[in-house]
Formats: structure tokens, C-alpha cells, sequence
């Protein structure tokens, strides 16, 4: 009988997804692995951990509080924070984080709290934005900004920014737009930083802007925004749960709340221990997701509950038990069941709720 609902990372497809991006990268360019949002829905501590013994330079987050979660697991090896608060500087500092720093409010903040300490040359990523307009000092403040720096308690370890469409032929011309701001920056600043633009897609699409690192998150978790990307990566995360309970429903019984699905015909029904507080959303719902059974896909009937759903297995040879792959095999990928919902891989991802139990594969 199979295991309860749980997502399997595996190890093994996390270092092959590893190892094919550094086959792409110069032998001296750094790579910085993304482990933001739990490594995206999976698990960061033991991502991180295993990206470091494998050779990652640099591992990345959002929040103050998710690098102090990996320093607390022991990991060593340099973090950048995406996105500090000004509330969390000082045990961003404590933990020996490094900042990316996107504006004069955050910098004065961050100097604040350094003179205070008496501590000099602390190292921070500058960031601009060179078109995205999220984060990031505008390229016009970069003399400004070198000259404040040179007598400021902070060391210019790294500077970068964020492309907004590297994955889509389309936007080439915006892309290669946002790469020649970007190189309006070394002049400015000098050889001695780390300069670092690119995520996955950027990688495979724009070798010529490498540079001295690479940001990679979706890649390593094995989705590349590209079939021909995709295609050369494996999923690292697998979700399973099983069947609970099977029913027949008669022409004309309903199935789930709001009788979301109506029987027309004589139909076999199987409940699966898994819903939307778990992170399958209830966009999902009324045929838009399936699961593979078996081999089989079975569609979603109905409405998708808090803790449940039901699928169609008429059609499939399956007994109360059997184990059920929401993605993440060969049959049935996350991006292929959030193109399904009009959304996207990130999001299926990450939605998947601390309540289903990780279990790593090595």
C-alpha cells in the first residue's frame, strides 16, 4: 500500500539540474542558487545544504527571516537577501547577510545601523532597475550613488538587477535594452564587484551576458520556462497522495459541494486525501487539473475541497490504496498542470502548504 499525501524532492535530479547549468557557465563564473519560498515549495534547508556541498557560491532568498533559517541549519556559504526589510537589518547583520540594497531609504537605514555597531565595510549588492520596476536605483543615480559610497560604512560586493523576459523570444529587443543599462554600471563601479543579471532562461538565451554570476531558482527545481530548456532538466519535486475511498455515482448524483459535478452517465469516483489548504486551488476544479493513476490521467470532479478532491477513474483498474502523482513524473509536469489553470509552474509550487510532509530522495 502507498504512503499518505507527501512531496518528494529528489536529490539526485537536483544535482543533474546543478550540473547542467554549470555546463553552460565559464568555469570562473559563480553561480548564486535560489532557495527563496522554502526552495521553491520543497524544502531549504536541505536544498541549501546539499547546493553547498555540490559547489553553489552564493545561496538567495526573499526575507531576512529565511537566511537566518539557513544559518541556523549551519549552512557557511555566502546569502544574498533579495528583499530586506529595515526592521531586520541588525539580525540580517548578526547573521552575516548580505543585503541587496534597491534604494536611499534602505541604504541610510542600513548605515544607520552599522555606525551604531561601529562596523565598517559591510559588504551589499546594489541593485537597479534597468526596466523591470520593481526594486532597484534608477542608473541615472550612479555617479550619486558611487560618490556617497565612497565614504559610506558598506563594500560594494555585488551588483545587479533583474530581467524581466528572458524567456520570450518577443521581448528580445527589451532584454537586450535592460543588458546595456546594466552595462552602464561596471564604469562606474569598477572590476572588483560581482556582477550578476541573469536568471535560468537568461542563462541558456543570453550567454553573452554572464558575467561574473548567475542567479538560478526555477532551474534547479527542473522547469526552464522553454521546452527546449525544460527538456534538458528534471523535476526535483514529486507530489503523491493516494485514494482514500472509491464510489460508484449514479446517473443524476452529485459529487462534491455546490453538486459540482453532475453524473450523465454511470461514473466511478475516487477521493484523494489532498485540497486546496494543501495548494491545489480550487481553479483546479470541474476538469481544469488531473492526477495520474496508474499511468491514467483522471480529471478533478467537481469542486476541489479544503482537504480533498475527487477524480474520474471510470476507466482506470484502481482499488482504495493505490497511489495517485498530482506532478512531477514523466507523465504529468507542473508546468503542464498550471498551463492547465492558466497559471504558472512558480505558482504551483509554492502554494504547496508546510502541512504536506517533505520527504527527500537521495
Amino acid at each position: 500500500m502507498a504512503e499518505g499525501t507527501r512531496f518528494e524532492i529528489h536529490l539526485p535530479a537536483l544535482r543533474h539540474n546543478f550540473q547542467q547549468i554549470k555546463k553552460q557557465l565559464q568555469n570562473d563564473t559563480k553561480i548564486l542558487v535560489v532557495v527563496k519560498a522554502f526552495a521553491y515549495g520543497s524544502d531549504a534547508t536541505a536544498i541549501g545544504r546539499f547546493l553547498e556541498k555540490e559547489g553553489a557560491d552564493y545561496l538567495g532568498v526573499a526575507y531576512v527571516r529565511e537566511g537566518i533559517a539557513l544559518r541556523n541549519a549551519g549552512i557557511q556559504i555566502p546569502i544574498l537577501v533579495l528583499h530586506p526589510q529595515i526592521h531586520e537589518l541588525s539580525n540580517l547583520i548578526a547573521h552575516q547577510l548580505e543585503p541587496c540594497v534597491y534604494s536611499w531609504r534602505i541604504l541610510h537605514a542600513l548605515e544607520a545601523v552599522l555606525t551604531a555597531q561601529k562596523t565598517k565595510a559591510y559588504p551589499i549588492h546594489l541593485k537597479f532597475n534597468t526596466g523591470l520596476h520593481r526594486l532597484g536605483f534608477s542608473v541615472d543615480e550612479r555617479h550619486s550613488l558611487h560618490q556617497h559610497l565612497e565614504s559610506s560604512s558598506v563594500y560594494v560586493q555585488g551588483v545587479l538587477s533583474h530581467l524581466a523576459a528572458t524567456e520570450d523570444p518577443a521581448e528580445r529587443t527589451f532584454t537586450q535594452g535592460q543588458l546595456e543599462q546594466f552595462d552602464l554600471l561596471k564604469p562606474v563601479f569598477g572590476n572588483n564587484p560581482i556582477y550578476h543579471v541573469l536568471n535560468t532562461s537568461g542563462v541558456f538565451n543570453y550567454p553573452e551576458a554572464h558575467h561574473d554570476m548567475v542567479r538560478c531558482g526555477i532551474g534547479l527545481y527542473g522547469y526552464g520556462n522553454q521546452k527546449e530548456v525544460s527538456e534538458l532538466l528534471r523535476p526535483v519535486g514529486v507530489l503523491k497522495t493516494v485514494i482514500s475511498q472509491i464510489h460508484e455515482v449514479k446517473v443524476g448524483d452529485a459529487v462534491g459541494y455546490n453538486r459540482g459535478f453532475v453524473a450523465e452517465k454511470p461514473t466511478r469516483s475516487a477521493t484523494l486525501p489532498i485540497g486546496h489548504a494543501d495548494g491545489i486551488g480550487r481553479l483546479y476544479g470541474k476538469g481544469k487539473g488531473a492526477v495520474v493513476i496508474h499511468g491514467h490521467k483522471a480529471s478533478i470532479l467537481g469542486n476541489v475541497c479544503m482537504d480533498m478532491i475527487m477524480v474520474d477513474v471510470t476507466n482506470i483498474d484502481c482499488q482504495e490504496g493505490d497511489e495517485v502523482i498530482l506532478f512531477g513524473d514523466t507523465q504529468t509536469s507542473a508546468e503542464e498542470v498550471a498551463e492547465h489553470a492558466q497559471t504558472i509552474s512558480y505558482e504551483l509550487l509554492t502554494a504547496i502548504s508546510q502541512r504536506v510532509p517533505r520527504v527527500i530522495v537521495s
